[in-house]
Protein backbone atom coordinates (compact mmCIF):
# COMPACT_ATOMS: atom_id res chain seq x y z
CA UNK A 1 0.00 0.00 0.00
CA UNK A 2 1.21 3.43 -1.00
CA UNK A 3 1.42 6.27 1.68
CA UNK A 4 -1.29 8.51 -0.45
CA UNK A 5 -3.59 5.01 -0.19
CA UNK A 6 -2.72 4.60 3.38
CA UNK A 7 -3.55 8.94 4.36
CA UNK A 8 -6.50 7.85 2.06
CA UNK A 9 -7.83 4.92 4.10
CA UNK A 10 -7.02 6.61 7.61
CA UNK A 11 -9.00 9.59 6.56
CA UNK A 12 -11.68 7.50 5.58
CA UNK A 13 -11.84 5.70 9.22
CA UNK A 14 -11.88 9.80 10.25
CA UNK A 15 -14.88 10.34 8.38
CA UNK A 16 -16.20 6.99 9.60
CA UNK A 17 -15.60 7.62 13.15
CA UNK A 18 -17.36 11.45 12.54
CA UNK A 19 -20.00 9.76 11.17
CA UNK A 20 -20.96 7.27 13.55
CA UNK A 21 -20.56 9.70 16.62
CA UNK A 22 -23.01 12.23 14.86
CA UNK A 23 -25.59 9.52 13.70
CA UNK A 24 -25.15 8.66 18.03
CA UNK A 25 -25.50 12.20 18.87
CA UNK A 26 -28.72 12.80 16.44
CA UNK A 27 -30.16 9.86 18.10
CA UNK A 28 -29.61 11.13 21.81
CA UNK A 29 -30.99 14.61 20.45
CA UNK A 30 -34.13 12.94 19.32
CA UNK A 31 -34.93 10.77 21.90
CA UNK A 32 -34.46 13.66 24.42
CA UNK A 33 -36.83 16.04 22.35
CA UNK A 34 -38.96 13.24 22.15
CA UNK A 35 -39.44 13.59 26.02
CA UNK A 36 -40.07 16.92 25.89
CA UNK A 37 -42.77 16.44 24.13
CA UNK A 38 -44.44 14.31 26.23
CA UNK A 39 -43.87 16.74 29.02
CA UNK A 40 -45.42 19.78 27.02
CA UNK A 41 -48.19 17.37 26.19
CA UNK A 42 -48.64 16.47 29.86
CA UNK A 43 -48.37 20.04 31.38
CA UNK A 44 -50.94 21.61 27.93
CA UNK A 45 -53.55 19.05 28.85
CA UNK A 46 -52.86 20.22 33.31
CA UNK A 47 -53.02 22.92 32.14
CA UNK A 48 -56.64 22.83 30.01
CA UNK A 49 -57.91 21.10 33.14
CA UNK A 50 -56.65 23.67 35.21
CA UNK A 51 -58.78 26.29 32.94
CA UNK A 52 -61.65 24.33 32.92
CA UNK A 53 -62.11 24.01 37.28
CA UNK A 54 -61.34 27.76 37.27
CA UNK A 55 -63.95 28.29 34.51
CA UNK A 56 -66.66 26.29 36.32
CA UNK A 57 -66.04 27.58 39.92
CA UNK A 58 -68.96 29.63 41.53
CA UNK A 59 -69.24 33.37 40.78
CA UNK A 60 -69.00 33.32 45.16
CA UNK A 61 -65.64 32.10 45.31
CA UNK A 62 -63.73 35.04 46.08
CA UNK A 63 -61.50 35.35 42.96
CA UNK A 64 -62.19 38.63 40.88
CA UNK A 65 -61.29 38.79 37.17
CA UNK A 66 -58.28 40.59 36.14
CA UNK A 67 -60.39 43.76 35.25
CA UNK A 68 -62.14 43.55 38.60
CA UNK A 69 -59.08 43.40 40.66
CA UNK A 70 -58.49 46.76 42.39
CA UNK A 71 -54.87 48.42 41.93
CA UNK A 72 -51.79 47.33 44.04
CA UNK A 73 -51.35 49.92 46.89
CA UNK A 74 -48.53 52.06 45.51
CA UNK A 75 -50.61 53.40 42.34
Amino acid sequence: MTPSERELQLHIVELESKLAFQEDTVNSLSNELLEHQKRIDRLTQQVMLLAEKLRNLPDDQGILRPEEEPPPPHY
